[in-house]
């Protein structure tokens, strides 16, 4: 882009100068922001979609959740889909985490056991927000494919951590009860006795 009538002439360079570098993204005219601003998008646009859903979600809010200006919305992401992606990568990846480092713990079979049942009681969508979150991914990802790589990601990632302890069908079994029993949990008005879910492990292991 030029910024004068003369920009394109030789003239103008040795008059005015080498020509500046390009802008860097997250910078103005080569100064660096703060370095930590995409990250507190990212981490905005969550609680945001959290408290607003995904239709509720915009530039301006997220922006203001964050403490950025508005302008600065657009050296980071390409627009919203490229912000609920990163988003929802980040989710997903932050779940996939705890699941993993639950699994890490195990010694052997009864402690493979304990470890999905602390998963369903404790560990997947621990509070409010992560149900809503995970909700919100999963009618996104029904409605556009494009976002089923992030799920496909996410249910990979859970049967490759049990089936370091548990056969792949045996896995594949786990890994649809630990999804249903926590949704079953985060909305059913009666609480779930916790020895049922032990239970219904026990079961599924049973060899």
């Amino acid at each position: 882009m030029t910024t004068d009538d003369g920009a394109d002439d030789p003239r103008s360079n040795q008059e005015h100068g080498p020509t500046p570098p390009p802008r860097r993204p997250g910078s103005r005219l080569g100064r660096s922001n703060d370095p930590d601003r995409r990250d507190r998008i990212i981490d905005a646009c969550l609680e945001v979609i959290s408290q607003a859903g995904i239709a509720g979600t915009s530039h301006r809010k997220v922006a203001a959740r964050a403490d950025v200006p508005l302008g600065a919305m657009t050296y980071y992401f390409d627009g919203m889909d490229d912000l609920l992606r990163e988003a929802f990568t980040r989710f997903a990846t932050t779940v996939s985490d705890r699941f993993e480092r639950r699994m890490a713990s195990v010694t052997d079979p009864a402690t493979a056991r304990e470890a999905v049942v602390a998963i369903i009681l404790q560990d997947v969508y621990g509070d409010d927000r992560d149900l809503v979150l995970s909700h919100e991914l999963y009618t996104l990802a029904a409605r556009d494919p494009s976002y089923r790589s992030i799920t496909s990601a996410w249910m990979g990632r859970s049967r490759a951590a049990l089936e370091r302890h548990f056969d792949p069908q045996t896995a594949s079994l786990l890994d649809a009860l630990i999804e249903g029993l926590t949704i079953h949990r985060a909305l059913d008005a009666q609480p779930r006795d916790s020895h049922d879910v032990a239970v219904a492990v026990a079961r599924i292991t049973a060899s």
